[in-house]
């Protein structure tokens, strides 16, 4: 009996979006306390045109081929020996398996059964799609890391984003004070998303505009004009640095040290439980998605160029169903 395949999306070499092809692959199998999930959309990041690339979790995946992908919303086809929290139909989303490969773009993924969660009600697979990587990353931030409290001062850089736009609105949420970086075009959006201080990095430099912060979340990195380097001087005595796409250099470590200050780096993990937080908050309207654009599985590549382009409002998301 042939072993049945399906579409998806892989690439032979590292390099730009054009090695993005579309082929056929033998469908995975559900091992124990695993699920098989039919991807219905699959969310597009950062962290996949850089491991496209050779950067982001190559160093994990290791050489072509694979699959990319983390971002998941779709319905339980099977479940493995001993899962009792799934059954087929239920719709799922979830962050498996990261930063091992996790193969989202392409028509089924299989995962340990608790790195999903119960999909928002409130939200099609499209929409859903979006919001795994970029929501754990902005609460695990939030929460986890920082443990942010009420009436804190937190300042979002590239809050228009990904995972910006909801930390801006997690952050409110927790009951800080939050202030943001973005192009001016974006300030009124971010503003009703809760962002109670917007900067047009375009014209004003940060450090400039804000201080006394206790918490600075860095979603652009000292690779571009010292951000992560620029934000120590903003934040209070002992206040805290989270630097997420380029983490912490030692320089930047005894720079912070010497200042009196906090900073970390951070990687998301996947979290079932966090994810069904997070839903919750999106089904009680305290919590939105914004999604700019959704494009068919077979135009990934063309959707990795308008991601790297960096100006998406939000998220981009391949419809695979």
């Amino acid at each position: 009996m042939s072993t049945p395949t399906m579409r998806a999306i892989s690439q032979s070499a590292f390099g730009g979006p054009e090695v993005l092809e579309p082929v056929r692959v033998p469908r995975p199998e559900p091992l124990p306390t695993e699920v098989l999930v039919r991807v219905h959309a699959a969310g597009v990041n950062p962290v996949d045109w850089k491991t496209r690339s050779g950067g982001g979790m190559a160093g994990v995946l290791g050489q072509p081929p694979f699959v990319l992908g983390w971002d998941v919303s779709g319905v339980v086809e099977e479940v493995g020996f001993g899962v009792t929290v799934w059954k087929p139909g239920d719709e799922v989303y979830g962050m498996p398996w990261f930063p091992r490969a996790a193969g989202a773009y392409a028509e089924y993924v299989t995962a340990p059964a608790r790195q999903f969660a119960r999909k928002p009600a409130t939200l099609d697979h499209l929409r859903a799609a979006a919001v795994p990587l970029a929501a754990l990353t902005a609460w695990q931030v939030l929460t986890d890391t920082a443990g942010v409290q009420a009436g804190q001062r937190v300042l979002v850089h590239a809050g228009a984003g990904g995972v910006g736009h909801l930390a801006v609105q997690f952050a409110r949420h927790l009951g800080a004070h939050v202030i943001t970086t973005a192009s001016a075009a974006k300030h009124e959006w971010l503003r009703k998303l809760g962002a109670e201080e917007t900067i047009d990095y375009t014209t004003t430099r940060f450090e400039d505009a804000v201080a006394d912060v206790d918490v600075v979340i860095d979603l652009v990195g000292d690779g571009h004009d010292h951000t992560s380097t620029r934000s120590l001087g903003v934040l209070r005595p002992g206040g805290l640095l989270v630097a997420v796409p380029s983490g912490i250099s030692p320089e930047l470590m005894e720079r912070a040290h010497a200042a009196g200050v906090r900073a970390t780096p951070f990687l998301v993990e996947p979290d079932g439980p966090g994810l069904a937080h997070i839903a919750g908050l999106i089904d009680r309207g305290e919590a939105a998605i914004e999604v700019e654009a959704v494009l068919p599985l077979e135009q990934a590549a063309e959707a990795h160029r308008r991601g790297e382009e960096g100006r998406t409002r939000g998220k981009l998301v391949l419809g695979v169903a």
